[in-house]
């Protein structure tokens, strides 16, 4: 049996999903803003959607590749707690989530995803910065230390 860990987006877009297969963290219900997606919400718990806090040493999993990936600074709270969930149950769950940063760790982490509305992502990136200024490239940071220009955030390689 496949359940779901479901990011809020799956609240928010009303993705249709079997509610008794249902996992989330609670986290995602406060990001709930909306009367619909509330309501959405309230309805799959109601048929049988669980809320779970996650194993804290998934977190430090998480933490790690992101940091990895250098998509940590994409990522929010309920980001890393619905990627320490499912990566707790990644051997009988799929995550579900629209967004890139937490698909690129989560492929990273053999975490099965399945994007809500948008397209899953292609291809497995790391980060770096670029410094706007002398084009000096470094790993993390947003104001370069040789020129004291802006650092953007660019593709280093495809994993």
């Amino acid at each position: 049996m496949t359940y779901y860990v479901a990011d809020s987006a799956v609240f928010i877009m009303g993705y249709p999903v079997e509610s008794t297969l249902l996992i989330t963290v609670p986290s995602v219900v406060n990001e709930l803003k909306s009367s619909e997606a509330a309501n959405r919400f309230e309805i799959a718990r109601e048929e049988g959607a669980r809320v779970e806090a996650p194993q804290s040493g998934m977190t430090e999993d998480v933490l790690n590749m992101a940091k990895h990936t250098r998509d940590l600074e994409e990522l929010s709270t309920t980001d890393i707690e619905i990627l320490a969930k499912a990566l707790e149950r990644k051997s009988d769950a799929t995550l579900l989530t629209d967004d890139y940063a937490v698909q690129n760790v989560a492929v990273m982490l053999g975490i099965d995803v399945k994007p809500v509305v948008q397209k899953k992502i292609r291809d497995i990136l790391v980060w770096e910065k670029q410094c706007v200024g002398c084009r000096k490239r470094f790993d993390e940071g947003d104001i370069c230390p040789i020129c004291g220009s802006d650092l953007k955030k660019r593709r280093k390689r495809k994993v």
